[in-house]
């Protein structure tokens, strides 16, 4: 990863955050920072031109973007881990997945949302996948679809190149908007038997071609860094608004020796619960690298990421609320990072819910 292209990027996307929200996509040129960064390519295995990076690598970097656009470190997060996927297809749909470089732009859909039949050579797949992050910017897209194995039905991802599916517009959401998160329909598509794969060997970390750590993580061990990360960047971010907003209330007034003090409360404890969720996240993320617990304990990590974000959600809850109604403005960066942290914290990676119960 180019640490001065990742600056570049992220200042570039905290210029066009506001615009971008509104569009509920990221402009073009954002994008074509990101993949100049090297996010597209970060877990490319080096054989067909990528970095077989790391995930603490990537944590510094998404959550560099995410302290100037939430919605762009999420892109950032997403077309990194979907490119990931790419590395358990068979030899042969890598070849062609990767044919164009390693910039190539993946988006993934690891919910089954369609249906594949066994068809000579391949599968016949039909299916509609919504909440597909940056689907409209990607040059191929990994789908997850149910295909028959005797009495029952079993998940399958599908490697689909963009000329063969249709995007809808429905990402009309209240928080990380600029994500385009939008519906990808296919209809009655042919996908040759070599761009295809089961997703168990994805989620056990069964790579094809390369032993390298990114790629043989188990996905849980790992996903959740990639969603918390863009929400760790954003409560940052938060700090520093908040903190400007406060220096701005008490400019010009005559000091008092009370003045302050509940301000720094609020401050003290709203990072430090930011920089406990970034100390969770970074032990799940070297972890991943090969780190100690080396191999990652799927269980342990979906329930630090979880507890990562909820402390993320309470520092930038505090900062929003103590800020006053002046913060809840259109245009007040505050307001829309706390719609996007709570947004993020949502995803099913992110939900202690769900990861307490492993």
């Amino acid at each position: 990863m180019n640490g001065r292209e990742v600056r570049e990027a992220a200042e570039l996307a905290a210029r066009h955050a506001v615009s971008a929200d509104r569009a509920r996509r990221l402009p073009g040129e954002v994008v074509a920072a990101l993949v100049a960064a090297g996010f597209s390519r970060h877990f490319v295995p080096a054989r067909w031109g990528g970095r077989a990076g790391g995930f603490g690598e990537l944590l510094d970097a998404v959550s560099a973007v995410g302290e100037g656009c939430t919605s762009a470190a999420w892109i950032a997060a997403v077309v990194a881990g979907a490119a990931r996927m790419g590395v358990y297809l068979p030899e042969e749909g890598q070849r062609e997945l990767w044919s164009t470089g390693a910039e190539t732009v993946v988006a993934g859909a690891l919910n089954p949302g369609g249906r594949a039949v066994p068809e000579a050579g391949g599968w016949r797949l039909t299916g509609e996948w919504p909440l597909v992050s940056g689907v409209d910017l990607a040059d191929w897209t990994l789908v997850c679809a149910l295909v028959p194995r005797g009495e029952r039905a079993v998940a399958r991802l599908f490697a689909v190149p963009c000329r063969d599916y249709r995007v809808v517009d429905t990402w009309f959401n209240v928080g990380l908007r600029a994500t385009g998160s939008n519906t990808l329909v296919v209809d009655g598509v042919f996908v040759p038997g070599h761009r295809s794969v089961a997703r168990g060997a994805v989620r056990q970390g069964r790579a094809v071609g390369s032993d390298a750590p990114c790629h043989t993580a188990r996905l849980r061990a790992v996903s959740g860094t990639l969603f918390a990360a863009p929400a760790l960047g954003a409560a940052r971010a938060a700090v520093r608004s908040w903190s400007a907003r406060s220096a701005g209330q008490t400019a010009g007034r005559p000091p008092s020796p009370a003045d302050g003090r509940p301000a720094r409360s609020v401050l003290a404890r709203a990072e430090g619960e930011i920089e406990s969720a970034a100390l969770l996240l970074r032990r799940v993320a070297l972890a991943g690298d090969g780190g100690p617990g080396g191999g990652g304990e799927p269980a342990r990590a979906r329930r630090d990421c979880a507890l990562a974000a909820d402390r993320l959600v309470d520092a930038v809850e505090r900062l929003f609320r103590s800020a006053g109604c002046g913060a809840q403005a259109q245009d007040e960066p505050l307001q829309r990072i706390w719609r996007d942290v709570h947004c993020a914290a949502s995803h099913t990676a992110l939900r202690l819910d769900t990861a307490g119960s492993a």
